[in-house]
């Protein structure tokens, strides 16, 4: 059986962009932010890789420990445009 292969949306890009710009301004590692936030170490770098999806509890989840507003993972920047 061969699975349907899925294209990557830009907007996974945008989160795995937002993701590692937030958690280096608190100067946290990978290890320190999943930990905080309940989650594999392993998957938060394949979300920061723009390699796996995420659910929008996990996004919740990683938001409070950033203590930032979920939407400002998924927002385009000024300094992007």
């Amino acid at each position: 059986m061969c699975m349907k292969r899925v294209p990557k949306s830009p907007l996974r890009d945008r989160l795995a962009t937002n993701l590692r710009v937030e958690r280096a301004k608190l100067g946290w590692s990978q290890e320190r932010l999943a930990q905080e936030a309940s989650l594999n170490r392993t998957y938060l770098s394949a979300i920061e890789r723009s390699e796996q999806n995420i659910s929008i509890d996990n996004l919740w989840r990683l938001s409070q420990a950033l203590q930032i507003p979920a939407e400002v993972l998924l927002t385009s920047r000024a300094a992007d445009k």
